[in-house]
């Protein structure tokens, strides 16, 4: 059972409602009019009537300067008798979270704490003092706002991705929960035989947002810590903006997109029904077999292979496509290349 103790925070009741019923467990609440110390003994009565013998009190959050809000936070501990007393510490406070859980320790007596905003713009160096420092460890971390982004802490894992190194058992146990051994091994045989197509694309794109946000994936990869924000904002919209296309596509030519590359018709159909132009789609079917093409040459597959039935009237389209004012595609791509190879290198 959730307890929805935190009577201060506008909305605070009406969130944790809604995210009980999302995992499919009851929340106790009296509304904004009752002490959190009342609801909370209620609380505890509604559960042993229930036979819950689990319940989370949620309550405010404050500063350890408020004497009053520390006092009713010892009032409720007091009424609870908790196992756990776990304290909620922003990751973005750097050291601070290591004194502020010092301090709770010293006035409330806590367990550990919940190290959240990890999928900011901070590392969360703060995460290996805060042990050392309060005597008390972290328990879990938050690097987002889902319920799945919720985690168990693992010192060693933190400390490589303080150290630029991504976290790559996280990625592959994240990975595991999102596709199953066939699925993988099904399709690297269609990457290695250079037969994939729009819709393995789909499907991992989807894999990957199920995976959590892009810095979440991105934090995880060793020496991707440089990307920026920007960057990963960037390649979201990217992503976004080439489902929209494939989205677009029947299933025939998501399967077969030798249709697409041999068809300006139906390229320009798509583009049409994706709100996207005749170029941008054209770009993304050369680039599906550009691929192909880096594939068949890494396993040595390229040479006596003919070229792809119809990617020469879809280059040239291209390339008809992409003539610009002379003077203006130097000085744009010069401005444009170091971001935009940082940029392939998140895609990638």
């Amino acid at each position: 059972m959730l307890v929805a103790a935190d009577i201060y925070r506008p909305a605070a009741i009406d969130q944790l409602t809604i995210l009980g019923k999302q995992v499919g467990v009851p929340v106790y609440s009296e509304g904004t009019e009752a002490k959190p110390t009342q609801i909370t003994k209620n609380a505890m009565e509604e559960a042993k009537s229930k036979n819950i013998d689990a319940i989370v009190v949620d309550t405010a959050g404050r500063l350890q300067i408020d004497r009053s809000m520390m006092d009713e936070l010892k009032e409720v501990k007091k009424a609870v008798n908790p196992t756990e007393v776990l304290l909620v510490v922003d990751a973005m406070t750097g050291q601070e979270a290591a004194a502020l859980v010092t301090t709770f320790n010293i006035e409330i007596g806590i367990t550990g704490a919940i190290l959240t905003k990890l999928d900011g713009d901070s590392r969360g160096g703060a995460a290996l003092s805060v042990k050392e420092v309060s005597g008390r460890p972290i328990k879990f971390v938050g690097r987002g706002e889902r319920l799945e982004d919720l985690e168990l802490f693992y010192p060693d894992r933190m400390a490589q991705r303080v150290l630029g190194m991504g976290d790559v058992l996280s990625f592959v146990e994240k990975t595991q929960e999102v596709m199953r051994q066939e699925e993988a091994i099904e399709l690297q045989k269609k990457i290695m035989s250079a037969k994939f197509d729009f819709n393995d694309f789909l499907k991992q794109s989807q894999n990957v947002a199920k995976m959590g946000s892009m810095s979440r994936i991105i934090g995880m990869m060793p020496g991707m810590n440089k990307i920026t924000p920007a960057q990963i904002r960037e390649a979201e919209k990217r992503l976004a903006f080439v489902e929209s296309m494939i989205n677009a596509m029947t299933a025939e030519e998501r399967e077969k997109p030798e249709l697409l590359a041999e068809s300006r018709e139906r390229r320009i159909r798509v583009a049409e029904e994706s709100g996207k132009t005749e170029q941008e789609v054209s770009q993304l079917v050369a680039q599906l077999f550009q691929m192909r093409a880096q594939m068949q040459k890494l396993m040595g597959m390229v040479q006596g292979q003919e070229a792809i039935a119809g990617m020469g009237d879809l280059m040239d389209s291209l390339k008809s496509e992409e003539k610009a004012p002379p003077g203006t595609a130097r000085r744009k791509r010069r401005n444009n290349t170091s971001k935009q190879r940082d940029l392939d290198a998140v895609l990638s």
